[in-house]
């Protein structure tokens, strides 16, 4: 099992992937699928730890809403959260955290709640979206689909 050492116990590696990784799945896209179907699998066998913070996982709820049903969504929403993902909530140090990143600019207030839960969770954030390096230099990042840093 890969992971970070603590004590004389291995923890596994946490991820938070954000809204931009869950689509890429649901949409089965070339590239970034394969990838995060990897980190499920990972998960399954608890060599890693996934999450995802409430507000993206609303981010996602929206973007599968467009083309399916209320009923169907939250089917599906259910089911990526059987996937071995918790759920993460927002309390007010999250918030100020992602409102830190949002006031230095250039990155969506979704993706800041990303980048603070994985700041507060000692975590990587799992995207392809471009716009989490402005925050590369206080959030580790796993870049999907072959994206790469651009500073």
């Amino acid at each position: 099992m890969s992971g970070r050492q603590i004590g004389s116990e291995k923890m596994p590696d946490v991820y938070v992937l954000d809204s931009f990784a869950l689509v890429k799945f649901l949409q089965k896209d070339e590239g970034y699928y394969e990838e995060v179907l990897r980190l499920f699998h990972r998960a399954a066998d608890d060599e890693v730890k996934l999450m995802v913070n409430i507000v993206n996982l609303g981010e996602v709820w929206y973007c599968v809403a467009r083309t399916n049903s209320t009923k169907r969504t939250d089917e599906i929403i259910t089911e990526l959260i059987g996937l071995n993902v918790d759920v993460v909530e927002v309390d007010w140090a999250l918030a100020r955290q992602a409102a830190i990143f949002k006031a230095k600019g250039g990155i969506s207030y979704a993706d800041c709640y990303a980048a603070a839960t994985a700041k507060f969770k000692n975590a990587r954030v799992v995207t392809g979206d471009p716009e989490f390096k402005r925050v590369e230099d206080q959030v580790q990042v796993l870049w999907l689909g072959g994206a790469k840093k651009v500073k």
